[in-house]
C-alpha cells in the first residue's frame, strides 16, 4: 500500500547514497550466506544506479563468512581423537582474511548478472588519521561513481590493531555502522541507509508485542523512553550501534533511515518516500505534530469498549442501534453536504465513473440504510445462543455458545456506505471496529462515523469504533496480530491483495467479483433476457454484476445471442469475446477471461454445454457468485453442485447475492474464502464459539473417575 510520509521530502534531492547491511541481512540463520537476499540486493542496487543514483555499499559478513569456511576445513581435517579435544574457537583475524575474499567474490558474481561492476576497498581506523588518504578516498570514489561502479567497502578486521571489540575512547570508528556514518561525512553522501534483520527502532525489544515502531527519531522524545533488547546474533552491532551512528551522521545534516534488509525492495521505497523503517534527521524536532501513531493504543481502546458492549443485555445493544439509526436520519442534511464535497472532489480528480458511482450517498440510500440498521437491532441476540448442548456425563453438561468474534480492522476504497454497514454489524455482534476508508470518501467517512460515534453511550465508549485517518497507520495495525482477530478488506484486487500478503491476522474478503450467467439452451429466453440485462445493468460497479455472458452454442443457431447482443448494446454496454464469441460476433477479443469490469462492459462467450461452463467458470472465475438459466432441472442441479463459488443461483439474477436481499440486515462483504464464512457475510459471519462446560465437583482422575455419556440434549 502506498504510505507517502510527508517528513520525507527531502528525498527528491538524493543522489549520493550509502547503503550497510548487515551481518544479520547477509547471513541464515546457520552462518550461510543468504544469497537470495543478497541477489535481491544487488538488483536493486543495480536499479538504482541506472537510474543516476550514486550507490556506494558498505558491507559486513566476512568473518562470519570466513568461520563457517573455517570451521568446515577444520572438520575434514580432523581425527577422530582431534574430534573429541574441547573446543577450541577459531581466530577472528584469520576468519575475516578467508571470508573477505569469498565475501567479494560472491558481491563479484552478483553485480555481474545485471552487468554492474564492483570495487573492494578494505580499511582500517588508522587509515582515517592520514589526511592525504581521506584525500584520496574521496577522489577514487569520485572516479569509481563517474564509471557507475559500486564501490563495496568492509573494515579489514584481519589487519586491524583495535584492541576493544567495540568503541573505545582512542577509536575514529569501531564497527561498519559506524565506519558507515563515517564515510556519509567523509564522502559527501545525501543519505545513508542501515538495513538490519528487523524493520527499524522500536521503543523497546520488537519481540515484545508493547513495543511500537518509531518512524521518525525525535532525541528529546525517544532518547529515554527506548529500551535495547539484545544485540545482533551475529556480528559486533546492534541496535545500539546502529541508533549512535545514525545520531552522528544526523546530527552532522546526512539524513539516516534504518530499516529491515529482509522486505523486498525496501531500498527502493525508501527513495519513494514511504512511510517504513526509522528516520533520522538534524530537523526532525522541529516538525509538528510530535506524536507517533499509536495503533496499538487505538486497537486496544476498541478491544477494551467491546468487552463492554459484551456486557450489555441484548436490549441494551438493541437500542444502541435503533439509536444510531435515528440519528442518521435526523443528520441525513449533513451527511448529503459532505457527500456531495467528496463526489464533486472526485469527479474533478477524474476518478473512473464506477468509482464514483459507489461513492454517492442519496436521500433514499440513507435511508435504507437506517432501515437495515432497524432491522439488525431487531433480529435474534446473535450472542449466546446454544448451538449444541451434551451430557457428557451425569451431572456434567457441554455447551456451545455464540460468542463475539473481537476486532476487526476493515480497509475500504470509495462506499461510505459500508461504514454504517460494518458498524451496524460489529455492534450487533458485540465487536470492537477499526475503520479505513479510502481518501476520496474522507468528508463523508469522517461526518457519519462522527454521528455514529456520538450514539453510542458512555457505558461502551466511542472508541469501540476507532477512524484511523491516514494510510501511514495501516502498516502498524496490520502487525497486531495479538489485538485485532480479522481484517476485512473491501475494494480493488491490489487492495485486497496487498493485505493478504501484508499480514498474520486473517483475512476474509474477496479480490475479484467475476460473476458469470450461463443461458442453457432449455432456457426460458424471456427470463433470460431479463436475468443477463439485470445482472449487468442495474448496478454495473457492484460486485455481484454479471462480467461474463455464457451462452449454449445452440441459443446462436435460434438467434437469442443476437438478439441479448443487440439489447446490451442498446442499455450502452460495452461486448468483449472470448475465443469463439469474439470472430462470430465480430467484437473485440477480451484481454483476458479472468477480468472484473466494474462498468457497463462484459465479457461474452460460447460454450457446448452446461459441463464446458462449469469448466469455464471454475477456471476463470473468482468464486463469487455465478447463475445458471435453465428449464432443464438436471442441467440446474449440475451447475449448482458442480460451481465451486461462494453463491450459486438458479434462474435468479446475481445481483441477489448482497447481505441486505439476503435478509441479513447488511453485509460486511463478500467473502471467497472456504474458512469461517462464506458469500455475504453479517451478523453471523463476525461471530465464533466458546465451550461453556457445567458441573458438579467432577474430576478426571484418569478418566476412572467419571463415566461418560457423550448423550446430545435438546437445545
Amino acid at each position: 500500500m502506498e504510505n507517502t510520509d510527508p517528513c520525507r521530502h527531502f528525498l527528491k534531492d538524493v543522489k549520493r547514497i550509502i547503503i550497510k547491511v548487515g551481518t544479520a541481512v547477509v547471513t541464515r540463520q546457520d552462518g550461510r550466506l543468504a544469497v537470495g537476499k543478497l541477489g535481491a540486493l544487488c538488483e536493486q542496487i543495480k536499479e538504482l544506479n541506472s537510474l543516476g543514483y550514486e550507490i556506494i555499499l558498505v558491507s559486513s559478513g566476512a568473518v562470519g563468512l570466513g568461520r563457517q569456511r573455517l570451521r568446515y576445513r577444520k572438520l575434514i581435517n580432523s581425527s577422530f581423537a582431534d574430534l573429541q579435544k574441547p573446543h577450541v574457537e577459531l581466530d577472528g583475524k584469520a576468519c575475516a582474511a578467508v571470508g573477505q575474499n569469498s565475501l567479494t567474490a560472491l558481491y563479484d558474481v552478483l553485480f555481474s548478472q545485471p552487468d554492474v561492476t564492483s570495487a573492494q576497498l578494505l580499511v582500517t581506523d588508522n587509515d582515517f588519521r592520514d589526511k592525504d588518504f581521506r584525500m584520496q578516498l574521496s577522489e577514487t570514489m569520485k572516479s569509481l561513481l563517474a564509471l557507475k561502479v559500486i564501490p563495496i567497502f568492509n573494515e579489514n578486521d584481519a589487519v586491524s590493531t583495535r584492541k576493544a571489540p567495540y568503541e573505545d575512547s582512542s577509536g575514529i570508528f569501531w564497527d561498519n555502522d559506524s565506519l558507515s556514518a563515517l564515510l556519509a561525512l567523509e564522502l559527501k553522501a545525501d543519505l545513508l541507509i542501515l538495513l538490519s534483520d528487523v524493520e527499524g527502532l522500536y521503543s523497546g525489544p520488537p519481540s515484545d508485542p508493547r513495543s511500537k515502531l518509531i518512524h521518525t527519531y525525535i532525541k528529546e522524545k525517544h532518547q529515554s523512553e527506548i529500551t535495547f533488547g539484545d544485540k545482533s546474533r551475529v556480528g559486533r552491532g546492534g541496535m545500539t550501534a546502529k541508533v549512535k551512528a545514525s545520531i552522528h551522521a544526523a546530527e552532522a545534516g546526512i539524513p539516516v533511515i534504518i530499516t529491515s534488509g529482509y522486505v523486498a525492495e525496501n531500498i527502493i521505497k525508501v527513495l519513494q518516500g514511504q512511510r517504513i523503517g526509522t528516520l533520522f534527521h538534524k530537523d526532525a524536532h522541529k516538525w509538528a505534530p510530535v506524536k507517533e501513531v499509536d495503533a496499538r493504543e487505538m486497537a486496544v481502546a476498541a478491544r477494551d469498549c467491546s468487552r463492554r458492549l459484551q456486557a450489555l443485555s441484548s436490549e441494551e445493544r438493541k437500542q444502541i442501534l435503533l439509536k444510531i439509526a435515528d440519528a442518521l436520519e435526523a443528520h441525513q442534511n449533513e451527511i448529503r453536504i459532505e457527500n456531495e464535497a467528496d463526489v464533486a472532489d472526485a469527479k474533478e480528480a477524474g476518478y473512473e465513473k464506477s468509482l464514483v458511482a459507489r461513492l454517492v450517498l442519496k436521500n433514499e440510500k440513507l435511508a435504507s440504510l437506517a432501515n437495515n440498521i432497524r432491522i439488525i437491532a431487531n433480529m435474534e441476540d446473535p450472542i449466546g445462543r446454544v448451538l449444541k448442548r451434551t451430557e457428557l456425563a451425569e451431572g456434567l453438561i457441554l455447551e456451545r455458545k455464540s460468542s463475539s468474534l473481537g476486532v476487526f480492522l476493515i480497509v475500504f476504497e470509495s462506499r461510505p456506505d459500508a461504514l454504517v454497514q460494518i458498524a451496524s454489524l460489529a455492534i450487533r455482534g458485540g465487536n470492537g471496529l477499526l475503520l479505513k476508508g479510502g481518501k476520496e470518501a474522507k468528508r463523508s467517512n469522517a461526518i457519519l462515523h462522527k454521528v455514529i460515534t456520538e450514539a453510542i453511550p458512555d457505558i461502551v465508549g466511542s472508541k469501540l469504533i476507532g477512524s484511523v485517518t491516514s494510510r501511514a497507520e495501516i502498516p502498524e495495525l496490520l502487525k497486531l496480530d495479538d489485538v485485532i482477530d480479522l481484517v476485512i478488506p473491501r475494494g480493488s484486487n491490489k487492495l485486497v491483495t496487498q493485505i493478504k500478503s501484508s499480514t498474520k491476522i486473517p483475512v476474509l474478503g474477496h479480490a475479484d467479483g467475476i460473476c458469470h450467467v450461463y443461458v442453457d439452451r432449455s432456457a426460458d429466453l424471456e427470463m433470460a433476457r431479463r436475468i443477463v440485462l439485470d445482472a449487468k445493468i442495474d448496478y454495473p460497479a457492484g460486485c455481484n454484476a454479471m462480467e461474463t455472458l455464457l451462452v449454449h452454442k445452440d441459443l446462436v443457431e435460434k438467434g437469442w445471442l443476437n438478439s441479448i447482443i443487440i439489447d446490451l448494446r442498446t442499455e450502452g454496454v460495452t461486448l468483449y469475446g472470448g475465443p469463439k464469441a469474439s470472430p462470430l460476433l465480430n467484437i473485440p477479443m477480451a484481454r483476458m477471461l479472468h477480468h472484473e469490469y466494474n462498468s457497463l462492459a462484459c465479457t461474452v462467450e460460447i460454450v457446448d454445454d452446461v459441463y464446458a461452463a462449469i469448466d469455464h467458470i471454475n477456471l476463470y472465475g473468482s468464486a463469487h457468485t455465478d447463475s445458471v438459466v435453465a428449464e432443464d432441472h438436471e442441467v440446474a442441479n449440475v451447475f449448482l453442485r458442480q460451481v465451486d463459488s461462494a453463491a450459486v443461483f438458479h434462474n435468479a439474477s446475481t445481483r441477489f447475492s448482497d447481505g441486505a436481499r439476503f435478509g441479513l440486515g447488511a453485509e460486511v462483504g463478500i467473502s471467497t474464502s472456504r474458512i469461517h464464512a462464506r458469500g455475504p457475510v453479517g451478523v453471523d459471519g463476525l461471530l465464533t464459539t466458546r465451550w461453556i462446560l457445567k458441573g458438579s465437583g467432577q474430576i478426571v482422575d484418569g478418566d476412572k473417575a467419571v463415566n461418560y455419556t457423550h448423550r446430545d440434549l435438546s437445545i
